[in-house]
């Protein structure tokens, strides 16, 4: 069964996202009070933990759908932090506690988002190792290819490639995601899909194809490239956010707000809501004000200015004398 042929972002457990768009007739957004019932109580964590899952006015409310969004095509009733325990989600554990990256083909300062960069942004985001794996990745692997009709452009089959990662996945991953700069499609009846993933399996393959600026003929500039690297981030980010089980946030305006088009996802923030920053927290047990102050580094150095200066005034308001927490 299809959902629609556009492009989707077939990264949490399809039947879920065709169950409840049967159930649903309209997404609502939720009020103050769903808010904080979806992040839990917090009395018994660290004081720290507690002031960062606190929401004031630091994240924005999610608006009502306009007709292309995700919400309005396939509404979600959202999970809550409760929900995604009892859902006994993949975990990392002392024997598979490292993200790897896969190049799929060629990542050229010119066409492509900085591989380094990406592992140092995955790296603060996650608290987690993470390694990059030398391109191709997938040599003498036989990978269906076409050319999509609409565009010309060359596309990759997704089920190829995630059966030849899952025959990759080292022994030490939590998790092996393929990223490439080619276009990729799902079936022949699909025009394009940004990416897909098996979270059983624990792989995945993401597209950054339709992310840069040169796919819709604009030439490469400093901007366009600054452009380029911060796409790259939402989506690496938020495909591996659904590799830990977590689902699409309906709760805040969230960087796992799901996307129906790429105004949608460029409107997303880098951050995470406090529900869906609770999930990742309870999965890797990280220091909350260590993990804001390397993705201040990281968001300043890249030119983020404004996502570091939210996180610069969050952090303040999190650890006001510096402290700092590790609940493992």
């Amino acid at each position: 069964m299809r959902i629609v042929r556009r492009a989707l972002l077939m990264l949490i457990p399809l039947a879920s996202i065709l169950l409840l768009s049967a159930m649903a007739s309209r997404f609502t957004p939720p009020t103050s009070r769903q808010q904080l019932a979806a992040i839990g109580p917090t009395a018994a964590l660290p004081q720290p933990l507690q002031r960062a899952l606190e929401p004031r006015d630091d994240f924005l409310p999610i608006p009502e759908p306009g007709p292309n969004d995700w919400l309005q095509n396939h509404p979600e009733a959202g999970q809550t932090f409760d929900q995604f325990t009892n859902s006994l989600p993949n975990r990392p554990d002392s024997h598979r506690n490292k993200l790897y990256i896969q190049p799929l083909g060629s990542f050229s300062e010119s066409d492509g988002p900085s591989l380094d960069q990406l592992r140092r942004f995955t790296a603060a985001f996650f608290m987690m190792d993470v390694v990059v794996l030398p391109p191709p990745g997938l040599a003498g692997t036989h990978i269906t290819s076409r050319r999509n009709p609409r565009t010309g452009q060359t596309q990759l089959l997704t089920g190829d490639i995630l059966r030849a990662l899952e025959a990759r996945l080292p022994k030490d991953a939590f998790a092996l995601l393929g990223i490439t700069m080619t276009d990729l499609y799902p079936d022949q009846s699909w025009n394009f899909v940004f990416g897909q993933a098996s979270t059983r399996a624990r792989v995945g393959v993401y597209s950054f194809a339709r992310y840069n600026p040169g796919f819709y003929g604009q030439a490469p500039n400093a901007d366009s490239r600054k452009l380029m690297l911060r796409r790259s981030c939402k989506v690496l980010a938020h495909e591996m956010c659904h590799m830990f089980g977590i689902w699409h946030c309906v709760w805040f305006r969230c960087l796992i707000n799901g996307s129906n088009n790429l105004a949608e996802s460029d409107s997303r923030p880098l951050h995470l809501c406090p529900v869906d920053l609770r999930k990742l927290q309870w999965s890797t047990g990280f220091d909350v004000v260590e993990r804001y102050r390397r993705l201040i580094d990281f968001d300043r150095q890249a030119g983020f200015d404004d996502e570091a200066q939210w996180l610069d005034k969050r952090l303040r308001f999190i650890a006001p004398h510096g402290r700092s927490t590790d609940t493992r």
